[in-house]
């Protein structure tokens, strides 16, 4: 893990925009002669194969879009359901984000954690394959679906903020060398079909060694999501990760995002409202 931490760093201090790719084995991706070792049963698609699992990704089975691409709902040639996350051709940034993703969550496995089945680097486009779950995000489940069918009572709430807690509780104490995630929101929190939750898009994650107090790195997330300190210094632990989902868990309980434009400006911050509410 030291040389990966190592490898991916020297990758970061890359600028050139051309990636060319190659695969190596059936377990091993070569980028820019930076060996990319996939861990567990991750299998390497091809192009032509997730062209015809999303029906050469019709709008119709598009799922979602983040801010490195697109992703798709698919079914694989043995019947299974997969959702296909797809890497924006013109981000160069991305790519970056991609590796980072493809390497932690290739190596962990958690049931609060998505599982990723595998990836395709194949004629210039860069996918990863994870397992798709029925009930997409949080966001979308509990604050962008007026039509939905779903009724979050209590319990319902109290299992998604415990099995969040759980996933980072596991990447946070759980494995060598420790990883904090640095995204953790609505959006990145996904429902299977029983509506236990998921964490998801590791592409900003950060392997995190437990001899050090903090890492010192460019401010990466969500804004309404992000620690003061880290925003402000830019130092990284895995109290960013837990101010998150303190910001997650108030949106869950109030059932509203921590910014609402809509509302009078003394009631549109979710924590300055809890706050309030808490002085008095």
């Amino acid at each position: 893990m030291k040389l990966l931490r190592s490898k991916f760093h020297s990758l970061a201090m890359t600028c050139c925009p051309v990636f060319r790719w190659k695969r190596k084995s059936r377990n091993q991706i070569v980028q820019q002669d930076i060996d990319i070792p996939l861990h567990g049963n991750v299998k390497i698609y091809s192009s032509k194969e997730l062209k015809r699992a999303t029906r050469n990704f019709c709008s119709g089975n598009k799922l979602g879009q983040g801010s490195f691409g697109c992703v798709y709902l698919g079914k694989l040639k043995n019947g299974q359901k997969v959702a296909i996350k797809v890497l924006s051709s013109e981000s160069k940034q991305g790519t970056r984000e991609f590796l980072n993703e493809l390497s932690v969550i290739s190596s962990i496995t958690h049931h609060n954690l998505v599982k990723l089945h595998g990836c395709c680097v194949d004629g210039g486009q860069k996918m990863l394959v994870y397992n798709y779950l029925e009930n997409n995000s949080l966001a979308r489940t509990l604050f962008g679906n007026a039509h939905s069918s779903i009724r979050f009572d209590w319990s319902t709430r109290a299992k998604i903020c415990i099995g969040v807690a759980e996933g980072l509780t596991y990447l946070h104490e759980e494995i060598r060398p420790h990883i904090v995630h640095r995204d953790i929101k609505a959006s990145n929190i996904l429902l299977d079909k029983d509506l236990s939750p998921k964490i998801s898009d590791f592409g900003l994650a950060k392997l995190f060694p437990g001899n050090m107090t903090h890492i010192s790195t460019r401010v990466a997330g969500t804004l309404g999501y992000l620690a003061p300190e880290y925003a402000i210094r830019g130092q990284l632990t895995k109290k960013a990760d837990v101010y998150s989902f303190g910001v997650l868990l108030l949106e869950i309980v109030s059932g509203r995002w921590h910014t609402d434009p809509r509302l009078p400006l003394q009631d549109q911050f979710l924590l300055e409202t809890a706050w309030t509410l808490y002085e008095s």
